[in-house]
């Protein structure tokens, strides 16, 4: 039944919202309690050289926040989705009431991967901002690190994608299927690099929260329609809790996303995108440069500035990634965010569309 497929999504996503609004202050006490900011600052550029322009638009637009405003506020993201997707699941084996049963979401099929993958990359992505924010010693564990981490996840979910449940094809709007057999494994293990780099959109107080809620929106609402119900619920929660973390998140922020919350999240994306591809009868891989438009562009922006220092030996943008060189020409931060919030709402209706064609 339909009101039912919709309690089903509705009812966790609510509860994940009410439980971060509820959870959050304790939580904001306990990381201004602790300190949870970085002790020391500076930040050098993709190159290894010294950020200048970025030093100076923190000198000026975001002074003092950087040291003064606590780390780890993804904590609340994904304590919620787990708080609430344990929950639910623990009360349909204890109980057995019919009703309790469906709104459980935590099945094999469907939420297992994802589950697993966001907790697995929020609790490295902590152990990195713990690390960060000492006062002394190497800051956080080494990006080279955290990207085989991210590659490894991706090859044994990508393994698990083409052996387990034969996927060997990536789904082509208006032309069916695009044949890739085994090819299948370092296509995910790309795409879930690709979105880990997207994860410095993390940048801008409120930004990172009204993208991740709009992506995981659409993916919500292209696995409902495409009959994955769970997956459909446990997306859903995930967007419940990040609008509980974005309430806080407005400017002044009262804590960051940071690693532990942008890590689980981007690499969740990956395998959210691609059960919805010829898994789910759809084209969620095709529809993800759309629905993840802005990740993409924070990707390329880094990229192509790297590339433009060292072949043209000048800058292609003021500073990278894209939305700190808005801020550098002059856009105020709020500007930036609103912005970025209404196209992220608009490539995640189209990309909608897209993953939900029928040829």
């Amino acid at each position: 039944m339909p009101s039912l497929a919709l309690l089903k999504i509705f009812i966790p996503a609510i509860a994940s919202f009410a439980l971060g609004i509820i959870g959050a202050p304790a939580l904001t006490d306990f990381l201004y309690a602790h300190k949870t900011w970085k002790k020391q600052t500076g930040k050098t550029a993709l190159d290894g050289q010294p950020a200048v322009e970025f030093e100076k638009l923190r000198a000026t637009v975001h002074a003092g926040t950087e040291t003064h405003t606590p780390r780890m506020g993804g904590i609340l993201i994904w304590g919620t989705v787990a708080f609430v997707t344990l929950g639910l699941w623990a009360l349909a084996q204890l109980s057995g009431t019919p009703v309790l049963e469906k709104l459980n979401f935590l099945t094999r099929d469907q939420t297992w991967i994802p589950f697993v993958t966001l907790i697995g990359g929020a609790l490295v992505g902590l152990a990195n901002d713990l690390l960060d924010i000492r006062a002394e010693g190497e800051k956080g564990i080494r990006l080279r690190t955290r990207i085989l981490f991210v590659a490894l996840v991706g090859l044994g979910i990508g393994w698990w994608f083409y052996a387990k449940l034969g996927m060997v094809a990536i789904g082509i709007p208006g032309d069916g299927t695009f044949f890739v057999g085994p090819f299948i494994i370092p296509i995910f293990m790309l795409v879930m690099i690709a979105l880990y780099a997207g994860g410095v959109i993390d940048g801008i107080d409120g930004l990172s929260g009204g993208v991740f809620a709009s992506i995981f929106m659409a993916y919500a609402g292209v696995a409902y329609f495409q009959d994955q119900l769970n997956l459909a619920a446990f997306s859903a929660t995930i967007v419940g809790a990040t609008l509980a973390f974005l309430w806080f998140n407005i400017p002044p922020a009262r804590f960051w996303m940071t690693e532990t919350g942008t890590m689980g999240l981007t690499m969740t994306i990956a395998v959210i995108a691609f059960m919805t591809d010829t898994p789910g009868g759809g084209y969620g891989i095709a529809a993800l440069p759309v629905i993840a438009f802005l990740l993409v562009a924070t990707v390329l922006s880094n990229v192509l500035q790297v590339l433009s220092k060292k072949f043209r030996g000048k800058k292609l943008l003021r500073i990278a990634p894209l939305h700190h060189h808005f801020e550098a020409i002059g856009w105020p931060p709020y500007k930036v965010t609103m912005r970025y919030w209404i196209i992220a709402v608009v490539c995640a209706v189209l990309g909608m569309s897209i993953a939900l064609l029928k040829g």
